[in-house]
C-alpha cells in the first residue's frame, strides 16, 4: 500500500497507528520509507513539494494507494485535489485500488470526504 498526500496530512501517524495500535508523535518524512510487520507492506512517501515528484518511482506494482488529506487544511485544498488527480491519471496505477482518507476528522473544522470530493 502506498501512503501519499501533502505534507502534514498524517500519513506517518496513520501508518504507525495501524502498526502499533496507538498514536505516536512523528517527524516529517524526508523521502520514503518501507514499513513491514503488518499484514501488508506500506510505503510512506513524504509530501513536501520537492519530494512529491519522487513518488512516481513507487507507482509500479502498487496494489493499493491510500491518498490522505488533512481535512482541516482549507488553504491547500486545491493542491491536495491536484495531486490526487495526478495520481488517478498515472498509467502505472491504473490497476491499483484507490482509497481516500480525509484525516483529522476529530477537529471541529474538518470537512467530510463528500465535501472534499465536491470541491
Amino acid at each position: 500500500i502506498l501512503f501519499v498526500g501533502l505534507d502534514a496530512a498524517g500519513k506517518s501517524t496513520i501508518l504507525y497507528t495501524l502498526k502499533l495500535g496507538e498514536v505516536v508523535t512523528t517527524i516529517p518524512t524526508i523521502l520514503c520509507y518501507l514499513e513491514s510487520g503488518l499484514n501488508f507492506n506500506a510505503f510512506d512517501v513524504g509530501g513536501r513539494c520537492k519530494i512529491r515528484p519522487l513518488m512516481r518511482h513507487y507507482f509500479l506494482n502498487t496494489d493499493a494507494l491510500l491518498y490522505i488529506v488533512d481535512s482541516t487544511d482549507d488553504e491547500r485544498l486545491d493542491d491536495a485535489l491536484s495531486e490526487l488527480c495526478q495520481c488517478l491519471n498515472e498509467d502505472e496505477l491504473r490497476d491499483s485500488i484507490f482509497m481516500l482518507l480525509c484525516n483529522k476528522q476529530d477537529k471541529p473544522n474538518a470537512m467530510t470526504a463528500e465535501e472534499f470530493m465536491r470541491n
